[in-house]
C-alpha cells in the first residue's frame, strides 16, 4: 500500500469533524471511535472537508478536492492526507465551503459521481468561488464531454 494516499479522519463532537465528502478508498482501518484511515489509489479523487470549533464556534472551515498522488507526480501537503495530492480546489470560511457542497449536491443529483466528474470542472469552481463569483453549472453535456476526452 505504499503508493496509495492515506487519509486520517477525526471526530470529536462539538470540537474536530474531518470527513470524506466523496470518493471511493480501496482500504479502511477503524483506529477508535474517533479515529479512522482511508487508503485511496493513486490518481482517484476525493473531497476531503475539515471543520474545528471551540466555545465560540467555528474556527476553520476548509474543502479540498484532490487527485490522489500518483508515484513521479508533483503534488501538495495537505494536513492529515499523506503524501498529498494535486490539488483541484482548495477553499476555506464557512460560506464558500457550504457553496461547494452545495454544488457537489447538484452533480449528484444529475445522477453523476461527483469523483468521476471532469477536474478541470472543480478547477473551475475553485477560481470563481475564490473571487466571490457564480461557477458555471456541471452539466451531462459537459460531463460526457470529459468522458470523452479520457478516452
Amino acid at each position: 500500500m505504499n503508493d496509495f494516499t492515506t487519509v486520517e479522519l477525526m471526530w470529536v463532537e462539538k470540537r474536530i469533524e474531518n470527513r470524506i465528502r466523496f470518493g471511493h478508498p480501496v482500504r479502511e482501518q477503524i483506529i477508535d471511535r474517533h479515529r479512522r484511515v482511508l487508503w485511496f489509489a493513486p490518481g482517484s479523487m476525493f473531497a476531503f472537508v475539515r471543520c474545528t470549533s471551540n466555545d465560540f464556534g467555528a474556527v476553520l472551515s476548509r474543502v479540498d478536492i484532490l487527485r490522489a498522488a500518483e508515484p513521479g507526480r508533483r503534488y501538495s501537503t495537505v494536513p492529515c492526507i499523506c503524501p498529498g495530492g494535486e490539488s483541484l480546489l482548495r477553499l476555506s470560511g464557512w460560506p464558500k465551503v457550504e457553496r461547494v457542497l452545495q454544488l457537489i449536491d447538484v452533480v449528484e443529483a444529475l445522477g453523476i459521481d461527483p469523483a468521476e466528474a471532469a477536474p478541470d470542472y472543480w478547477h473551475h469552481v475553485h477560481n470563481r468561488l475564490s473571487v466571490n463569483e457564480t461557477p458555471r453549472a456541471y452539466t451531462r453535456a459537459r460531463h460526457q464531454a470529459w468522458l470523452h476526452r479520457r478516452r
